[in-house]
C-alpha cells in the first residue's frame, strides 16, 4: 500500500471514529486534513525560502482575546473600611489559537481560555467572531474553541510521532499583542516533561523547539517545513519572561484525541489497564535473567482490564501496540490516549518468554479528586447540625454545603463557602460521591440556597 493511499485509509478511519462517538456532540464535526507522510525522503535541498510554505499557515492562525470578572478578596485590614464585600475586576487574557476545520473549531490551550466569560477571535483577514468554548482539559493543557463561520482556512494536522529532532519548525502566533508573528528554529527535543502540569497529575509529552515563544504565542501553531501542523505552542522556559530559546508544543498527535473526545463529549475519557509497575532497573533485570528493557508488574487491580487479560506479577511490559515503553510515564501516556473500549496489543515477557495479551480497556476514573471534592477545587460537606451552626442554615435546608473553594478553582465564581447544593440536575444531592456520580459531561446546573434564598447555578463539568 503506498503513503498516499495508507494516509487516506487513516483520515477515513479518523473520521469514522468521530462520526460513530459522537451523537451528544454539540454541533457539527469538523472535517481534518491530514497528511501523515514522512517530512522527507532523506535528501534535503537547499532551500531560500519558506514564504510559501509559511503564508497559508497564517491565514489558519488565530489571536484569542479572553475576558472574565474576579473577585478580589480584600485583607482583614482593609475590611473595616470597604466593608465585607469583596471587589470585582475585569481580567483581560491573550493568546493565540489554530483552526483545524472549515466550519470553525479552533484548538488552543486550556490556559487561554480558563475561567474566561467571554472569548473573541480575531482572524489574519481582521475579521471578528465570538468564541464558544466546546470543551477543556487542563491535564493535558488542550482547549477547543467554536466559532459560527464557514469556509475558512484550515490547516494540514501531520504525524507528530514522527517528528525528528534537527527537524526545521515554525512558531505562528501573536506574542505580546503586536500582530501575528513567525518564527523558526528546530525540534531541539521530543517527549519532554518539564512538571509543568504535575499539580493536576496531568499528561506531558512535550515538543521542545528553540523558534521563539513569548506571551501571546500560547495555543498557536507549530509547523513543519511542509506548512503541517505537528504541535499546539504551550509555554517557554524563561528567567526573564521572555524567550531564551527554550519552548515547549503539545504534540499533534495528543491534541488531536483530546480533541475529538471534547468535541464528541465535552469532556476527555481516558482507557485504564488496572496495573502497578517499577522500572526494570539493571540490577532487577541481571536478577531476574532479562534484557533492562522494559516496566515489571508489581501489583494488578483484581477485575481490571489487565487482570481479565491474564497478565500477572512479575509480568515484564515492553510495548502497547508496537510502542516501547520504558519508563511509567510512557505506559501511563500510551493509555490515556486509548478510549475506553479500545483494545491494545500488550507484549510483555514471563520468566523471560516474549508473549502477547489483547486487553480491553475500561474508562479511568478522576484520579485527581479529592474524596470530599465536588467539582476541581469546591470541597463540600453535608449538612449536619455542626454545618448548619456554622454557616447558620435553616432547618429545612438539606444537601450539600460548600465548606471551601481553592483560589485556583476554574469553579470560583460560581460557588462560595456558605452555599448548600440542593439539587443537581434537578435530582436531589445526599452524599459527595452520589452527587459526582450525576455530574454530566459538559453543562450542569444546581439548585443552590445562598444567602437566604434558592436559585440556579450553570457550570460546566470540566471547566
Amino acid at each position: 500500500m503506498n503513503l498516499k493511499a495508507l494516509s487516506h485509509g487513516l483520515a477515513a478511519v479518523i473520521l469514522a471514529l468521530l462520526l460513530t462517538g459522537a451523537k451528544d456532540a454539540p454541533g457539527p464535526k469538523p472535517v481534518l486534513k491530514i497528511d501523515l507522510s514522512p517530512l522527507n525522503d532523506g535528501k534535503s535541498p537547499a532551500v531560500l525560502s519558506y514564504a510559501d510554505v509559511v503564508e497559508p499557515v497564517q491565514k489558519a492562525v488565530v489571536s484569542i482575546y479572553s475576558s472574565k470578572t474576579v473577585r478580589r478578596h480584600l485583607p482583614p485590614y482593609f475590611r473595616q473600611f470597604f466593608g465585607d464585600e469583596d471587589r470585582e475586576a475585569r481580567e483581560e487574557g491573550l493568546g493565540s489559537g489554530v483552526i483545524v476545520s472549515p466550519n470553525g473549531y479552533i484548538l488552543t490551550n486550556n490556559h487561554v481560555v480558563e475561567g474566561a466569560d467571554e472569548l473573541k477571535v480575531a482572524l489574519a483577514d481582521e475579521r471578528e467572531f465570538k468564541g464558544k468554548i466546546i470543551g477543556t482539559d487542563p491535564k493535558t493543557d488542550v482547549a477547543v474553541v467554536k466559532i459560527e463561520a464557514e469556509n475558512l482556512p484550515t490547516i494540514t494536522l501531520a504525524d507528530s510521532d514522527r517528528l525528528r529532532v534537527g527537524d526545521v519548525v515554525f512558531a505562528v502566533g501573536n506574542p505580546l499583542d503586536i500582530g501575528q508573528t513567525v518564527t523558526t528554529g528546530i525540534v531541539s527535543a521530543k517527549k519532554r516533561r518539564v512538571h509543568l502540569l504535575d499539580d493536576i497529575n496531568g499528561y506531558e509529552d512535550f515538543i521542545q523547539t528553540d523558534a521563539a515563544i513569548n506571551l501571546g504565542n500560547s495555543g498557536g501553531a507549530l509547523v513543519d517545513a511542509r506548512g503541517r501542523l505537528v504541535g499546539i505552542n504551550s509555554a517557554m522556559m524563561s528567567t526573564t519572561n521572555g524567550s531564551m530559546g527554550i519552548g515547549f508544543a503539545v504534540p499533534i498527535n495528543l491534541a488531536s484525541s483530546v480533541m475529538q473526545s471534547l468535541i464528541a463529549t465535552g469532556t476527555v475519557s481516558r482507557g485504564y489497564l488496572g496495573v502497578g509497575v517499577d522500572v526494570l532497573t539493571p540490577e532487577l533485570a541481571e536478577a531476574m535473567g532479562v534484557e533492562p528493557k522494559g516496566l515489571v508488574i508489581s501489583t494488578v487491580t483484581p477485575e481490571s482490564p489487565a487482570a481479565k487479560a491474564g497478565l500477572k506479577k512479575e509480568d515484564i511490559i515492553v510495548a502497547i501496540n508496537g510502542k516501547p515503553v520504558a519508563a511509567f510515564d510512557d505506559l501511563r501516556l500510551i493509555i490515556a490516549q486509548s478510549l475506553p473500549g479500545t483494545k491494545v496489543k500488550v507484549r510483555y515477557l514471563r520468566e523471560g518468554k516474549p508473549a502477547d495479551a489483547e486487553v480491553t480497556l475500561t474508562k479511568l476514573s478522576d484520579d485527581s479528586a479529592k474524596p470530599d471534592e465536588f467539582v476541581t477545587g469546591v470541597i463540600v460537606a453535608q449538612v449536619d447540625d455542626e454545618q448548619r451552626r456554622a454557616f447558620r442554615l435553616p432547618d429545612e435546608v438539606d444537601g450539600l454545603v460548600v465548606t471551601d473553594v481553592a483560589a485556583e478553582s476554574p469553579y470560583r465564581e460560581r460557588f462560595r463557602a456558605g452555599m448548600v447544593i440542593v439539587q443537581l440536575n434537578r435530582a436531589p444531592v445526599e452524599d459527595v460521591a452520589g452527587a459526582r456520580a450525576q455530574l454530566r459531561p459538559g453543562r450542569n446546573f444546581c439548585l443552590v440556597w445562598d444567602r437566604g434564598g434558592y436559585r440556579y447555578v450553570p457550570f460546566k463539568n470540566g471547566e
